[in-house]
């Protein structure tokens, strides 16, 4: 038996994405993520099948987020990226408690790179 659960609709043997569910009390198709486990009263579809769901006269479907489905930046996300890179970008003083020495005037210098470490000699040595 194969791990990936596939399309319930018959000749359809693509993997599922999400998953169907009736809620026969209130006219409703719920189409929501792939469920954790199968479960009998319930069918699993795939990407196709599930854009191109339609419920019986009279019937409402309701389709949920997936929450693990990558979601659009919004104007807020792209102001605090904005921000984050403008602090990145400001030249920072060293505080006079670092280590109590006071402020240090140079940057350790790199002596030895073995792949992506380095090794550092500090200025003051």
């Amino acid at each position: 038996m194969s791990p990936v659960r596939r399309c319930s609709r018959t000749a359809c043997g693509r993997p599922a994405v999400a998953t169907l569910t009736y809620v026969y009390a209130d006219s409703t198709a719920v189409l929501g993520p792939l469920a954790t486990y199968a479960e009998p009263h319930c069918y699993d579809l795939c990407a196709e099948h599930g854009e191109r769901l339609t419920a019986p006269r009279g019937w409402e479907v309701v389709r949920l987020a997936d929450p693990s489905a990558p979601t659009r930046p919004s104007g807020d996300d792209l102001e605090a990226l904005a921000n984050a890179v403008r602090e990145a970008a400001r030249p920072h003083e060293r505080s006079a408690d670092a280590g109590g020495r006071g402020p240090r005037t140079a940057d350790p210098v790199e002596v030895a790179r073995r792949g992506h470490l380095r090794v550092l000699r500090s200025p003051d040595n």
